[in-house]
């Protein structure tokens, strides 16, 4: 069954113009049809097409249900966005995929990347999010200082993973060591030049805790999966 996304579609009962055209024009579906509705906030509505306009396809809402998150503990991911779009939106791609909650684009002192329009960006995670079948959109921040994100960072744990010349690899401590299954967390992921020594310091300071993410030094798209893939790992098996 084809699923669409419609924050507002218990009091609309009408899909957006983008998912109404998709729906109309490409799927050529009819009035009659029965497709499904995500809001994005974790319900899913059965619905059947009422009237089939490729603007305002309206629709009348047969059955509802909640789909909660199928992981415990919230999962925000802090990330400098590389100087690439394309990876960026690979990671938010991926992500979302797997289950996050928030998404902040953080702008670091090393930043290749100084601005970010985050509509496109939105589209993708809203995409993700109807190909994994979930019914929850990840709240996307606007581009942020390092300095204003560590000033509000969310409570739980905390850790940052960087490159620490000074400290030899057998003696970082690792994701899967520390985490602790379920638990809300945030991680740090820093640009291609990495964090400056200030903004790591200002992180410690802030609760973040150092860690590693492996054997290997990742570009900063794969570290950040390779973390949210590290956080269901452990909490699946915990």
């Amino acid at each position: 069954m084809h699923r669409f996304y419609q924050p507002d579609i218990a009091s609309t009962l009408s899909l957006g113009d983008e998912e109404s055209q998709h729906c109309v024009r490409v799927l050529r579906l009819s009035a009659g049809d029965t497709i499904e509705v995500v809001d994005g906030c974790g319900t899913l509505h059965t619905c059947r097409i009422t009237l089939a306009h490729s603007k305002h396809c309206q629709v009348e809402i047969v059955d509802s249900q909640s789909l909660p998150r199928p992981w415990q503990g919230t999962i925000t991911l802090a990330v400098a966005p590389t100087k690439n779009l394309d990876r960026i939106e690979w990671l938010a791609e991926k992500c979302t995929e797997m289950g996050i909650d928030r998404i902040v684009p953080l702008l670091c002192g090393n930043s290749e990347r100084k601005v970010l329009k985050t509509e496109r960006l939105r589209k993708i995670l809203v995409a993700a999010m109807k190909q994994s079948l979930k019914a929850t959109l990840p709240q996307l921040d606007e581009l942020t200082p390092i300095a204003a994100f560590l000033s509000q960072a969310p409570a739980g744990q905390r850790f940052i993973a960087y490159c620490d010349p000074a400290l030899p690899r057998e003696q970082r401590r690792s994701l899967a060591q520390l985490y602790e299954p379920g638990t809300d967390v945030t991680i740090l992921i820093g640009p291609e030049g990495d964090f400056t020594p200030a903004e790591v310091d200002a992180a410690l300071a802030a609760g973040f805790v150092p860690v590693t993410l492996g054997e290997s030094r990742l570009r900063t798209e794969t570290a950040a999966v390779a973390a949210v893939a590290a956080f269901h790992a452990i909490t699946s098996r915990g």
